[in-house]
């Protein structure tokens, strides 16, 4: 109980921190445009609030009152089996399920054991299959937007809003959230994300990466012409997809044995997997040579941990 508390108070000590990191970089911008006129200033502070709203107030209230699916080992057995009904209720909203998953779930609605197992084999088909879609798109983004960038304000605003507007549609397309402990260590995620995001470019790219890929990247000669945006780019994108993977295992986490070094491992593969897809279809810009030569260390990788 006591770590569970320390983990609520640490995401919201995240949150607070992301929020000051916010608000610094606009009240910055906007010290700017006040030498322009003090209307400028204030209809950016408008402009701003609107965006805060819209692109991570907003997304984390989706989040955050989203019904969550935590059995507790001491509830009694019909309480347990109501929560197992109500998450599978939820997950026959989920737009992306075939009439065989729903159908599935009907027929095992009144078995708490076959109904388990049912959402356990919808989780780990359709539902993660679409969720891994997801990743791939908000990773694509992260790393075509910090790698066009120049800025490092904008770097860590923009895989902020992209990193939380990719854990509310994980939630929405699950149909339910993690629990608030498991909320917490993502915030933590998250926060970590966005500052490395803000300070990647003053950094070496081996430093970012996993040291076997880092050195692997760093040992070739044609990444010397490539700008470092663009490797800061893709680390950016390994990050994000780390949060996903995360945010995907917490959904069913609290009913299952995993340690957290098991969760970490299982973040990091992943994450490596999903990377020369990311790079392939996120550098589109740049000469498929190029691309080819950046995806390659995740691709040997890829293949090792097979």
């Amino acid at each position: 109980m006591k770590g569970k508390k320390l983990w609520i108070l640490v995401g919201i000590g995240s949150a607070l921190v992301i929020a000051l990191l916010v608000v610094s970089n606009v009240i910055d911008v906007g010290l700017r445009l006040r030498t322009v006129h003090p209307y400028v200033e204030y209809a950016f502070y408008g402009v701003s609030v609107l965006l805060a709203y819209v692109l991570i107030i907003n997304p984390l209230r989706i989040i955050l009152f989203a019904p969550t699916f935590s059995v507790d080992a001491l509830l009694d057995e019909d309480k347990r089996a109501k929560i197992y009904k109500d998450a599978a209720k939820n997950m026959m909203k989920n737009e992306y399920l075939t009439e065989a998953d729903k159908v599935l779930l009907s027929e095992s609605m009144n078995d708490k054991v076959m109904l388990k197992e049912s959402m356990k084999t919808i989780f780990n088909t359709t539902i993660k299959e679409e969720i891994n879609q997801l990743i791939i798109k908000n990773a694509k983004t992260v790393l075509v937007s910090t790698a066009l960038s120049q800025n490092g304000n904008l770097d860590m605003l923009s895989t902020l809003t992209i990193n939380v507007k990719m854990i509310k549609e994980i939630v929405t397309m699950a149909g339910f959230r993690p629990s608030y402990p498991n909320l917490g260590k993502l915030s933590l995620n998250v926060l970590i994300t966005s500052i490395v995001a803000e300070g990647i470019e003053d950094l070496e790219i081996n430093e970012l990466l996993p040291s076997k890929i880092g050195e692997t990247m760093t040992d070739l000669p044609f990444l010397k012409t490539i700008s470092s945006s663009v490797l800061g780019g893709i680390s950016n994108a390994l990050l994000t997809c780390r949060v996903g993977v995360v945010t995907r295992s917490y959904l069913f986490l609290d009913n299952k044995l995993l340690t957290r070094r098991e969760i970490r491992r299982m973040a990091y593969f992943e994450a490596i997997k999903m990377m020369p897809i990311i790079i392939t279809q996120g550098l589109t810009f740049f000469p498929k040579s190029v691309v080819n030569i950046l995806a390659r260390p995740f691709k040997k990788r890829a293949k090792n941990i097979d």
